[in-house]
């Protein structure tokens, strides 16, 4: 199991290290925004530089899960990422959730690894 866990974490350390470098890679076509309130979303996402900001936590997060330091803290700062991809596709363009239910299981499997690091926080 715990060669299972590495592939794993290293799996959805590589996704978003990919994710997060998008953001700094201007020099990439980008597609064009989903219409309506999706796309609303997205202009201003960029407009603003937040998604810069998204995309320094997906690599920081991501590099922690790379290297197995601070794991639990990298699962921590994914959580936040993964509910907010999941807010985005189920509110606003439910079609393109298949890669957040990818990196959410992923990410599940991790932190079931890392579940005893979570016990002071997740007990009653």
């Amino acid at each position: 199991m715990k060669i299972a866990t590495i592939i794993v974490r290293t799996l959805l350390g590589l996704a978003f290290v990919v994710f997060g470098v998008f953001p700094f890679l201007t020099f990439l076509p980008q597609p064009p925004p989903p219409p309506g309130l999706a796309g609303d979303y997205v202009k201003v996402f960029t407009a603003s530089h937040y998604a810069q900001v998204i995309g320094a936590m997906q690599l920081l997060s991501s590099l922690m899960l790379l290297t197995g330091k601070f794991v639990p803290l990298g699962l921590t700062i994914l959580a936040a990422i993964l509910f907010n991809i999941w807010a985005f596709h189920l509110l606003m363009e439910p079609a393109g959730i298949g890669p957040g239910v990818v990196a959410t299981l992923l990410w599940i499997v991790v932190f079931w690894r890392y579940r005893n690091r979570f016990a002071g926080i997740l007990s009653a």
